[in-house]
């Protein structure tokens, strides 16, 4: 057991990073929960998991189509990246037309009284009692930023996993190490939900502060599924 953690212990320090990485990243993606599927709150209607989970599940096939193509590690990882990207852009963007088009609501904050990228006024057209409604600007490009260190650090996770020397057959260690990358995928999606109680509008809401305290949680936890997966992969 020390053994393996020993000549492993370059990718247990990768995928700890990669997990911590994965909930920085949730801080960043715009997540509106119920509030959001009524237009009553900025962001994406559902939740952190399902946002995170989204994204780092398309970065990680993208990220493994890749491995088909190269072993180049800059190659993979940058796939899993544009792939979680891509995801969660789309994902946005089809929700901005039901926003705008179908409720009849301006993509607006209530955070912030001028979007931080486009200098837009947003106070002007918040509806009464609603913490704002669509996703602005501002929103969008935190997600996009968010979904790909999600995907950047569950491609950096896929492949160290793949990295650890085994007697398994490359089929069954294709899988095991997949849903290894998935379990932590949610582990890393659930830790920033207690920063976030609900709802974030990307970097420039108050509650993106917190993310020091999710990340170091992150660390922890990651680490020690990292300790636990190395030996349980390494070992067969």
């Amino acid at each position: 057991m020390v053994g393996i953690i020993a000549e492993d212990f370059l990718n247990i320090l990768l995928i700890t990073l990669g997990g911590m990485l994965i909930a920085l990243g949730v801080h960043l993606v715009p997540v509106g929960g119920a509030p959001a599927a009524m237009a009553q709150a900025t962001g994406v209607g559902t939740g952190t998991v399902q946002l995170a989970a989204g994204a780092g599940l398309t970065g990680l096939v993208t990220a493994g189509f890749m491995m088909n193509v190269t072993e180049s590690m800059a190659l993979i990882i940058a796939s899993g990246t544009i792939g979680a990207m891509i995801m969660i852009s789309v994902t946005m963007i089809v929700g901005q037309w039901m926003y705008v088009y179908g409720v009849g609501c301006p993509p607006a904050s209530a955070k912030v009284k001028y979007d931080p990228i486009t200098k837009d006024r947003q106070d002007l057209y918040v509806s009464q009692g609603t913490e704002g409604h669509g996703i602005p600007t501002a929103s969008f490009i935190s997600g996009v930023i968010g979904a790909g260190l999600g995907g950047l650090g569950g491609s950096l996770i896929y492949y160290s996993l793949l990295s650890i020397e085994n007697g398994l057959p490359e089929a069954n260690f294709i899988g095991i190490a997949s849903i290894f990358a998935i379990g932590l995928f949610f582990v890393n999606a659930v830790i920033p939900s207690y920063n976030i109680g609900g709802t974030i509008e990307g970097f420039h809401d108050p509650k993106f502060k917190k993310f020091p305290k999710a990340v170091l949680a992150s660390f922890v936890a990651t680490f020690l599924a990292a300790i636990m997966g190395v030996v349980a992969i390494g070992g067969m």
